[in-house]
């Protein structure tokens, strides 16, 4: 019998409407349920076909567990290998490499050493960095952001090399990325499920985070709508992200992809509204119960084509 698990954290509003969704399709044998489990035994299986994944971003025990699953046979949305992996430099390089649309961006050293490092750990580095061809490339307005991080933590906007400096001496031992900022008409914040579903919400960052989900937005160039969906497409295939969000800020009626690894995107009821939080609850039901009656996945992984005709060893993805 296929058991849905569903793993989150502080969440309190999509967790259970996941759940209460997925056994509303009444799938023949399948259920959903929140996760439990307590210490892991190497190489035994987890119990669920598939998990949703919400809080391994935040708890190592939780990554590590996951990574177990997978071993063992669960299909895990998001790919907990893949994202423990991956960078938004990274995804910004692969991205203008794709064709789409991204600004100029650069990834700097740490402001501080590393814990555990010195000046001469860093003996590769060029010193002093050429500041004058890294603001030429960027230019201003820009962003000053963790190359990893997320919800808006420890970014700075600056407007000219003296509060870039004073915004980098805050950045502690974090490595930064600095991205040309984007005079934008028009945003949209795109989920994206199955690399295959999307969903095209306006919004403005510049407002209060409640209001940032515009309820009555203006009409869109068809064109570009297009463009945006062909784009989210692309990025979450070559990514690998079953589940995402994929943010552009228009400009010229041109969207640059700003923030695309988002794979525990925000679902809160409250803050994206009925509309857009029903959409993603039948999205991400429907998916989750794809993963657990079809075919077994199909194996990416270098150790997986050792594991061939052992338990689990058909259906890792």
């Amino acid at each position: 019998m296929p058991k849905i698990g569903v793993l989150f954290g502080m969440e309190n509003t999509f967790p259970g409407a996941l759940v209460e969704r997925i056994n509303a399709m009444g799938v023949p044998g399948v259920t959903a349920e929140f996760v439990q489990t307590g210490a892991a035994r190497m190489a035994e299986p987890c119990g669920y076909e598939v998990v949703v994944d919400r809080i391994s971003h935040d708890i190592p025990f939780y990554r590590t567990w996951l990574k177990n699953a997978v071993l063992t046979g669960t299909h895990v949305i998001n790919n907990p290998f893949w994202w423990s992996a991956d960078d938004k430099f990274f995804n910004y390089a692969l991205a203008s490499k794709l064709g789409v649309a991204v600004p100029p961006t650069v990834a700097l050293p740490h402001k501080e050493h590393p814990a555990g490092t010195t000046d001469r750990s860093m003996r590769n580095l060029h010193y002093p960095l050429d500041w004058k061809g890294i603001f030429e490339y960027v230019g201003f307005p820009a962003f000053l952001k963790p190359f990893d991080g997320g919800g808006w933590r420890d970014v700075h906007k600056v407007n000219s090399p003296e509060e870039f400096f004073a915004a980098y001496d805050q950045t502690r031992d974090l490595c930064m990325t600095l991205q040309r900022g984007v005079n934008f008409k028009e945003y949209f914040r795109c989920y994206v499920v199955g690399q295959e579903k999307v969903h095209i919400m306006p919004y403005d960052p510049r407002q209060p985070f409640h209001e940032r989900y515009l309820k009555n937005p203006p009409p869109y160039d068809e064109a570009l709508l297009e463009r945006v969906e062909r784009d989210c497409i692309t990025l979450c295939r070559a990514l690998g992200y079953d589940l995402n969000t994929v943010e552009f800020a228009v400009e010229d009626g041109v969207p640059y992809a700003i923030d695309f690894m988002n794979p525990a995107p925000d679902a809160d009821l409250h803050s994206v509204g009925p509309a857009n939080f029903e959409w993603i609850v039948n999205a991400v039901a429907e998916l989750a119960v794809r993963r657990a009656v079809g075919p077994p996945a199909v194996a990416e992984y270098r150790w997986a084509s050792m594991l061939e005709g052992s338990a689990g060893g058909t259906s890792i993805e």
